[in-house]
């Protein structure tokens, strides 16, 4: 019986999948040395990162998971003071999220941490690799969040 043949399209998704696991690899030892679940880093460092304080469902958005699970994730930093809830004067029930000092500097420490791995990893794989692949990926995610929007609209 012969293999089937898979699209070009399929071979993607397929390599997205495995890269995305071996990505969580890669990481796996400096997220459990932070202490908080893989939600909560997540959270966090969007938190951390983001230019203006973010809301529990522009996380979601932006990271592609269902609000409620960003919900109890931030509300689990909430209770080890990583984060707090600020009103919004743009939205009376969407609170924003603001990471405290403790958690910038849980942050701080596991970007240390991770990287040490990056330094090990581009030690391999140079650094144009990763910013080819990159400039790829956002134009492939750019066309199919568009298409999303246009199927849901």
């Amino acid at each position: 019986m012969l293999t089937p043949r898979f699209s070009d399209f399929e071979r993607f998704a397929d390599e997205v999948a495995r890269l995305r696991g071996r990505m969580r690899a890669l990481y796996a030892e400096t997220r459990a040395a932070s202490g908080l679940a893989e939600m909560e880093l997540t959270v966090l460092t969007a938190v951390v990162n983001a230019g203006e304080a973010p809301t529990v469902a522009q996380i979601g958005r932006s990271l592609g998971h269902p609000r409620q699970v960003v919900q109890r994730a931030a509300n689990g930093l909430a209770a080890l003071g990583l984060i707090s809830f600020a009103d919004n004067p743009d939205h009376k029930r969407a609170s924003l999220i603001v990471a405290s000092e403790a958690g910038r500097a849980l942050k701080a420490a596991d970007h240390k941490r991770a990287q040490a791995v990056t330094d090990a990893l581009l030690a391999r794989i140079d650094s144009e690799s990763f910013a080819a692949a990159a400039d790829q990926l956002h134009m492939i995610r750019s066309e199919i969040e568009a298409y999303l929007r246009e199927r849901e609209g």
